[in-house]
């Protein structure tokens, strides 16, 4: 069994921010594969399902960004999961606007979601989805930019990331992170 969690935060004043692209993604495999992610527990919304022959759960914290690790601890421990069983999706904005990137571990570098999750978890062995924003501006505070809308001009890259991060997350499901990684990491939309 998979935990599956996209990043965000809860409220229609977040839901077409840049902070909220692992929120779309779970939104985007829920409609592929008839998921109802509306179950409260976890201090979130989950739903259980399967995805190519794999059970998984689909998890939206909704513990706001910097607390997303509570969320995640909770259901690792309910589902009775390891952190090996986990994969996270969420925004960066330091990899080129237009591709993807999965890893299968490393740091938090200055996303505040993975510092909780890494500190509420105690681990950074799992597998991650990031998914890019872009770059902000040299005059532009990081919260403000990671809070602000994507401009007409970037939709449909950012959709087409979130296709191919959803495509990516069903390659790991399927085969494997290293899998995901040797198909998806430099793999641009644009």
């Amino acid at each position: 069994m998979k935990l599956i969690v996209g990043l965000g935060n809860p409220g229609s004043n977040y839901e077409y921010t840049r902070h909220n692209v692992g929120f779309k993604v779970i939104d985007e495999l829920e409609k592929r594969y008839n998921f109802k992610v509306k179950k409260i527990k976890f201090k979130g919304v989950y739903d259980k399902g399967n995805i190519l022959g794999e059970d998984v759960i689909l998890l939206k914290p909704y513990t706001y960004m910097n607390d997303s690790g509570i969320s995640i601890r909770e259901a690792l421990s309910y589902f009775k999961l390891s952190q090996k069983d986990l994969i996270v999706i969420y925004d960066d904005s330091d990899i080129e606007f237009g591709t993807i990137r999965i890893k299968k571990k490393g740091s938090a570098g200055t996303h505040n979601g993975m510092k909780s999750i890494l500190y509420h978890i105690q681990s950074d062995e799992f597998d991650r989805v990031k998914l890019s924003i872009g770059k902000r501006g040299p005059f532009i505070d990081m919260k403000d930019f990671v809070l602000s809308g994507f401009d007409k001009s970037e939709i449909k890259t950012i959709e087409g990331e979130i296709d191919l991060a959803a495509d990516a997350v069903e390659e790991i499901i399927k085969n494997g992170s290293d899998s995901a990684m040797n198909i998806y990491n430099g793999k641009s939309v644009i």
